[in-house]
């Protein structure tokens, strides 16, 4: 499986290429290379995370062996553990749903043949990011990703598209020069980029404090920016409802989690010793993220635009769970992640739905579609139940996990924040079905009908994976959760995530 890893990369980032080559052959060659590469990507994902395969690739086969110490590598690794094969199969999933569903819903749209190049840009960005194994190659990928979002965003191409992206493309590059600032500090002190020569150096003394909180503040907000986290997440309220509906599930669906969310964690936990000052923080800005994007949620109409700032909430479950330090907390940080990523995405593309259907995005001009459109209905109910944290829904386990660790950890505090949070949620999205589905139908909607069955299935596939797969059967899916929190927190008994990581890289213990 080891031998298959650089394909993660290689795939979408061969399939972006051919779009653009083959444009001669019209928009559904796009369309056919695309749909083939995220086949082949999901493929992979599954065998990498059921077969349990760990290991590093190091491109090029550089390195320098020295007796008896480890062997300190010089090129670029690859990296596939516990995390990583999370969140490939995270990304796989979400893509090919989403590949699907705009397969119709893009009908409309001109220069399909861009889309389909730049979502293959987008996923070869997400996953190097997951499998990058040193510092300045995470920065890499996460800036393929982001540029080739920021066109995205700006697919429509009017006005409030191309404002929503220019606003994008100037808080992501302040973001970008954070990391890049970031990484050259951790370089000029520790001179290595490799995560595991970085991380035995910090735990060696050769970085010191103030270089390690200098480091850690630059990662937290340019990565905390990329995760919509509170208060770095302006872009997001624009750029969601701007782009169209695959591309806003994209976003908040895979991008958040790979450039910010994945990106921190393997940084923090990885390569810094987190300590109580930096949980603290997490604490405080997941508290802030949970609590405030609610509340702005409670008072849109515009749906994309509500379920933006649920995206902000959402991410501050995620950010206090990690806040925790405990290994229950981050199971469920991690755990809530890769919920997120089924039902926000479903919710997005529901949305997509919906405004194909009556024609707005406004809430106050639905009502009454669960008789005119069932299908979409249906995904929208059991996505909005999962957000929700309504057992047996996946939500609702993540939840329940992040407010037992809070309250285990002794944070009463953000965990009474989180499950008001959780309440504000629910209340929410019994609004969004209020207006939507139930009521009054409009007279200028009597003739509205479904969606077809290629938009409607994917968001079923996702609400029934919210259900069926970790919402029945929670933490299961063969412990790959499990084994992604092992990762970056060692259980009681258990070795230290560090050395498993560098034992990956180097190929010993250190």
């Amino acid at each position: 499986m080891l031998d298959l890893v650089p394909l993660f990369i290689a795939i979408p980032l061969g399939a972006a290429f051919l779009c653009l080559l083959l444009k001669p052959l019209g928009e559904r060659v796009a369309a056919a290379v695309t749909v083939a590469g995220v086949a082949g990507l999901l493929a992979l994902a599954l065998g990498a995370a059921f077969a349990g395969s760990e290991g590093a690739v190091l491109a090029g086969g550089w390195g320098a062996a020295v007796a008896g110490q480890p062997r300190y590598v010089v090129g670029i690794a690859l990296v596939l553990d516990g995390l990583s094969r999370l969140f490939l199969l995270v990304v796989a999933v979400v893509a090919a749903a989403v590949v699907v569903f705009g397969l119709r819903y893009l009908s409309g749209y001109t220069g399909r043949t861009l889309y389909h190049a730049l979502l293959n840009l987008v996923l070869a960005g997400m996953t190097g990011a997951v499998l990058a194994g040193d510092l300045f190659t995470l920065f890499v990928f996460v800036e393929i990703a982001s540029f080739a979002s920021y066109a995205l965003v700006a697919y429509g191409t009017g006005k409030a598209e191309v404002e929503a992206a220019f606003k994008y493309v100037l808080l992501g590059s302040v973001a970008s020069i954070a990391i890049l600032l970031g990484v050259a500090v951790v370089y000029g002190a520790a001179g290595y980029l490799n995560m595991a020569d970085v991380a035995l150096a910090v735990r060696a003394g050769k970085v010191g404090p103030a270089v390690t909180y200098f480091a850690a503040a630059m990662f937290l907000c340019g990565f905390g920016m990329k995760a919509a986290m509170m208060p770095f997440h302006a872009w997001l309220p624009d750029a969601h409802p701007s782009a169209p509906a695959p591309i806003s599930a994209v976003l908040s669906g895979l991008l958040i989690k790979t450039t910010g969310i994945y990106a921190l964690v393997r940084v923090f936990y990885g390569v810094f010793a987190v300590d109580v000052r930096v949980q603290q923080v997490l604490l405080v800005l997941g508290c802030v993220s949970m609590g405030c994007g609610v509340l702005l949620a409670l008072g849109q109409d515009d749906l994309k635009r509500l379920l933006a700032y649920h995206s902000v909430s959402q991410m501050g479950f995620v950010f206090v769970g990690l806040g925790t330090g405990s290994s229950l907390g981050i199971l469920a940080a991690l755990f809530h992640a890769a919920n997120h990523a089924l039902f926000k995405s479903a919710l997005f593309l529901s949305s997509g739905s919906l405004e194909r259907i009556a024609g707005t995005r406004l809430l106050s001009q639905m009502g009454g579609l669960a008789g005119r459109a069932p299908a979409t209905a249906l995904g929208l109910v059991g996505a909005s139940l999962s957000i929700s944290g309504i057992p047996p829904f996946n939500g609702f386990w993540s939840k329940l996990l992040i407010l037992i660790a809070l309250f285990q950890g002794g944070f009463a505090v953000a965990g009474v924040v989180a499950a008001a949070s959780a309440l504000l949620t629910l209340a929410s999205f019994v609004k969004v079905q209020r207006k939507a589905l139930f009521g009054v139908l409009p007279e200028r909607l009597a003739q509205a009908r479904d969606v077809p069955a290629s938009m409607s299935a994917p968001v079923l596939v996702l609400s029934f994976l919210c259900l069926g797969t970790v919402g029945l059967w929670p933490l299961g899916l063969g412990g790959i959760v499990e084994r992604a929190a092992a990762a970056v927190v060692a259980s009681p008994g258990q070795p230290p995530p560090l050395d498993h990581y560098v034992q990956l890289v180097h190929g010993r213990r250190p």
